[in-house]
């Protein structure tokens, strides 16, 4: 059982540049070597707060966390966010800063987007995490429900998000994060629809990133959730060997939101990992 603790989100100061024409939000705390991080669907960088998630990391690195196009207050780029825009969009973030190299974290939608900032940057990457997020472009099936999705958006999109934030959390921890689930439902109905939209074609249209493990040059680490409904662990388990140094945790009695639902696990497993991104770079 996990216990249920009190839920006060303590979120850092924000700052605002412009990338590509659009105003894009981050938040810098912590100092040293530098840690990105890039939320999912229907998040904004505030998620990676919410329960000191970042804050821990920032005792030990400095962390970037950038609110996507279209996502927090972050402005749209388009009518379609692929993965390749928004990869642009936090490289111009980093390039800002005078940033070279950092290790990138990317959580869901954010992991396709840390794939393809790999892919165009790969000089950039001193090591990538996939946290509950894959390397595979959406099968047909997954389309057609994309498709589904964006008509409901233009319906009803309080109703779609709300739906989808519940269904982020494994059934057994529903009761036990009743809070952070309302806290993410307030996240999410902010979205405005065009970002919403935007997102969701762009992940449609992405592009199979098998490679970018397989012939990465950088060390890979793969978070994933043993009771996710939304990236199944039957595709976390088939992708965790893709890299030639590649780490993988599972994580059980956890859905699609290990910082949340196992935080301490994750945690500790992101720090070490870094930890040895930023050694092995200092080798070369």
């Amino acid at each position: 059982m996990i216990a249920q603790k009190t839920f006060k989100p303590e979120i850092p100061a924000t700052q605002v540049t412009k990338v590509l024409g659009a105003k894009v939000r981050y938040a810098d705390v912590g100092k040293g070597r530098v840690v990105v991080l890039l939320h999912g669907f229907l998040e904004s960088l505030e998620v990676w707060f919410g329960n000191n998630f970042a804050q821990d990391l920032a005792k030990y690195y400095r962390v970037i966390a950038i609110d996507l196009p279209g996502h927090g207050k972050s402005e749209c780029i388009g009518y379609v966010h692929r993965m390749e825009r928004m990869a642009a969009v936090v490289k111009g973030v980093m390039d800002e800063l005078g940033l070279r190299r950092y290790t990138v974290v990317g959580h869901s939608m954010g992991g396709y987007v840390a794939l393809a900032f790999a892919e165009k940057y790969p000089e950039q990457v001193c090591g990538l995490c996939l946290f509950h997020s894959g390397v595979y472009a959406d099968s047909a099936g997954k389309k057609v429900d994309r498709e589904r999705a964006i008509r409901l958006v233009k319906k009803s999109p309080v109703k779609y998000t709300s739906a989808l934030i519940q269904n982020l959390f494994a059934v057994a921890n529903v009761r036990y994060f009743r809070d952070e689930i309302a806290w993410l439902k307030r996240m999410a109905a902010k979205t405005k629809p065009q970002g919403i939209i935007a997102a969701l074609e762009g992940m449609k249209v992405r592009k199979n990133r098998e490679n970018v493990l397989r012939y990465a040059s950088f060390p890979v680490l793969m978070i994933a959730g043993m009771r996710d409904n939304v990236i199944p662990f039957e595709m976390s388990e088939k992708q965790k060997d893709l890299a030639e140094d590649q780490r993988y945790l599972a994580l059980d009695k956890c859905g699609h939101m290990g910082f949340l639902e196992q935080k301490e696990k994750s945690l500790k497993k992101l720090k070490a990992f870094c930890a040895y991104t930023f050694r092995k770079q200092a080798e070369i």
